[in-house]
């Protein structure tokens, strides 16, 4: 099993340890790690909010920023037959290959976006 929870602008990656019949999340996309238990939806839920805002308020004490930076760059590998296309379709259509990628990652956030424009829980 694997899911997302979100609380105020936060998400939190969710997976079953079934020998322990446990849920586990961890919160996505700050500096630290921070995870949380429960044996319960119920219970997850609960804790991922208390996990969320005990590291806000951490941070907020320390002076320190929670949200992780993103410098906007990073490299994907990708099968060579799979970017040979894709340099083709981009010349095609008259872009570059950096802004087709750019354009590929848009459209499928976009579409993967409920009309509040969260992301939804099933990125297929």
């Amino acid at each position: 099993m694997n899911d997302i929870l979100q609380y105020k602008d936060y998400f939190a990656s969710i997976h079953y340890a079934a020998a322990d019949e446990v849920f586990i999340g961890k919160i996505i996309g700050i500096n630290d790690l921070v995870s949380f238990e429960g044996t319960s939806v119920r219970e997850l839920k609960r804790a991922f909010k208390e996990a969320v805002d005990d590291y806000l308020d951490t941070c907020m004490e320390l002076g320190k920023e929670p949200d992780k930076t993103y410098k906007g760059s990073f490299n994907v590998r990708i099968p060579s037959e799979l970017h040979r296309q894709a340099a083709i379709v981009s010349a095609l259509k008259n872009m570059s290959l950096n802004d087709f990628v750019r354009y590929a990652i848009d459209f499928t956030i976009t579409k993967t976006a409920d009309p509040g424009g969260t992301i939804r829980t099933a990125l297929r």
